[in-house]
């Protein structure tokens, strides 16, 4: 009803809607623009369904938003008066700087992303979002929400910036430092919110770090193909340097302290990276984030993580191999020194006399500037006195183009192949539930026969003392015995627990195809883990079908018996002159005439 009435009403004054952006924690995001000046802004409209506790979070998250100011969190903006028209139930708008960019999900959902995002792109997320988060928990405001779908990109001057959205979940520290209510995103959460523990700013420091490992990998560090309930218990004894988690063939958890490959960092940042994550993942809240720096009386790891960004890294092409060198330079490194580094690198160990460094553009850089300022994204390097022939130079860069080509060729038959193995699981989806239809059909069925059945029986049973002499027979005590059996033949709720089970796994599997490595053989296995577990139930739910059209026919030829019976009672008492009382039968004299 309430997007039916917007598209009726897309025009508020001078603002017009111009889509949905999607759906916050309590409410709709649409985009406005100004007819005139072409402003364009996010307006957050609450739902209507919206409980007191919930409006008084969508209260806090207004009242939160219009006191922050940082580049790296959304600017709330003033609702224009047009606008308030539409508000629901009372309760303000709330409306917000359009980042018209997308958000992190859309970026890692890209088929190129599938190993995680380019080293640049990583570099700029660690910056802005390690500046959001340090600027929330100075404003004493923990997130408790932080997730891919959270994280917006707007384009300030040429350059990609993130912002952290969505404070629907946020927690103004001001009422108490420890705090114990949550509602949130499972996935990214802290193992201590599972645990209904007090928590503090530190789970948000998990977050940070499931998110850093998911745009470096492409996928999520701790089995990632488990809901978290499931894999909370596995990965609880983990080290505390492992970042990472994952089930072999065998079913065995595997902990490992290093970043998969592949990924798209160089060299020098792997282990600065992996000691981050290590302190961002800790198990121990109280540990996690790696104490308190004495030098700048922060959390260590703002200390490690400003360490990543002021490295200074150049990547180099080496003309002759064909292969990507990467230097991380000091701030008065000079162009002599790159090449000495670069001839320890190089295959052939290229002396600095026989280097010649190239900019992209083909100039050379500059021997007497110090190499950090003048630092370009990336070098070609060429052996000046040994010259490569044009037919050499032809054998490496076709061998590296069809590398390239052979790749991409890979992804897309592991893609179309990892296509066609989700659509097989599907259609054993579309049997199963049609299996659990019938079976669920069948089996209301049978319980509401054998509840008028154990009525039956009920009143037998209490006329059963005061009839028996009168030639009723023992079958009804029978009856209730298998009334108790056919009970429990009708109770599919085991089977039921196993089948919802088993949508969750394929709806996950289903949510975000790209979020993970493509071709990863823990996906692949997962998907040929629920389809035979699919083929596994079908045996089940035939022979539960079977015992349910069983018991039903025995009920109703116990029905029968039980009428037989009856007439055969009702032939009795004719033939003995007996009358039937409420109290029960009675023999009568015959009466003279």
């Amino acid at each position: 009803m309430e997007r039916a009435a917007l598209k009726q009403s897309q025009l508020c004054g001078s603002w017009e809607m111009k889509e949905r952006l999607g759906m916050g924690g309590f409410g709709h995001v649409y985009l406005y623009q100004h007819l005139e000046s072409g402003e364009k802004i996010a307006v957050k409209l609450c739902r209507l369904e919206l409980n007191s506790k919930n409006k008084d979070r969508w209260t806090r998250e207004i009242q939160i938003m219009k006191k922050l100011n940082h580049v790296n969190v959304v600017q709330a903006r003033d609702v224009p008066a047009e606008l308030n028209s539409i508000a629901i139930n009372d309760l303000p708008l709330l409306a917000m700087e359009y980042c018209s960019k997308g958000d992190l999900r859309k970026v890692l959902n890209k088929p190129e992303n599938c190993c995680g995002l380019k080293e640049s792109e990583v570099l700029a997320l660690l910056s802005d979002i390690g500046s959001g988060i340090q600027y929330l928990h100075e404003n004493k405001v923990i997130h408790r929400d932080l997730k891919p779908e959270n994280i917006v990109l707007q384009e300030i001057d040429g350059k990609h910036v993130h912002k952290i959205i969505d404070l629907g979940y946020a927690k103004d520290l001001d009422q108490g430092s420890l705090c114990t209510s949550f509602v949130g995103t499972l996935q990214y959460l802290a193992p201590e919110l599972f645990e209904n523990k007090p928590y503090t700013v530190t789970v948000d420091y998990w977050s940070f770090g499931t998110v850093i490992f998911e745009c470096t990998c492409g996928f999520r560090p701790f089995l990632h193909h488990m809901q978290p309930v499931q894999w909370t218990s596995k990965v609880k004894n983990k080290g505390p340097n492992d970042i990472m988690a994952v089930e072999d063939m065998n079913g065995e958890v595997r902990f490992s302290t290093r970043l998969p490959y592949p990924n798209n960092l160089s060299r020098p940042l792997l282990e600065p990276v992996e000691s981050l994550l290590q302190m961002l993942l800790l198990w121990d809240p109280a540990m996690r984030g790696g104490g308190l720096d004495p030098g700048t009386n922060k959390p260590y790891f703002y200390t490690v993580l400003q360490n990543i960004l002021n490295m200074k890294i150049i990547h180099v092409l080496d003309m002759t191999s064909a292969q990507l060198h990467s230097v991380v330079l000091g701030a008065e490194d000079s162009l002599h020194s790159l090449q000495l580094s670069l001839q320890t690198q190089t295959q052939s160990h290229i002396p600095p006399l026989s280097q010649e460094l190239l900019l992209e553009t083909g100039i050379s850089l500059d021997p007497r500037r110090p190499l950090a300022h003048c630092l370009p994204d990336g070098l070609v390097l060429r052996e000046t006195k040994t010259q490569l022939p044009l037919s050499a130079l032809r054998k490496v860069w076709g061998e590296a183009v069809s590398y390239i080509c052979g790749l991409k060729e890979d992804y897309n038959r592991l893609f179309q192949g990892q296509r066609a193995a989700m659509l097989s699981l599907l259609r054993f989806n579309t049997n199963l539930t049609r299996y659990k239809n019938m079976l669920f059909s069948q089996s209301q069925q049978l319980q509401a026969k054998l509840s008028f059945f154990k009525t039956s029986i009920q009143h037998d049973l209490e006329q059963y003392t005061k009839q028996s002499k009168a030639g009723i027979c023992e079958w009804m005590l029978l009856s209730l015995f298998c009334f108790v059996f056919f009970l429990q033949v009708a109770d599919v709720g085991y089977l039921d627990e196993e089948i919802v089970a088993l949508h969750s796994e394929i709806v996950e599997l289903q949510r975000s195809p790209f979020a993970r490595r493509q071709g990863d053989v823990m996906e692949q296995l997962t998907i040929l883990v629920c389809k035979q577990r699919i083929m596994d139930l079908f045996p089940k739910l035939e022979k539960a079908l079977k015992n349910i059209t069983t018991a039903e026919t025995v009920v109703m030829q116990m029905q029968v018996s039980r009428q037989r019976e009856f007439w055969y009672l009702l032939k009795i008492a004719c033939d003995q002159d007996w009358s039937w009382t409420q109290y029960g039968a009675m023999k009568v004299k015959p009466q003279k005439l």
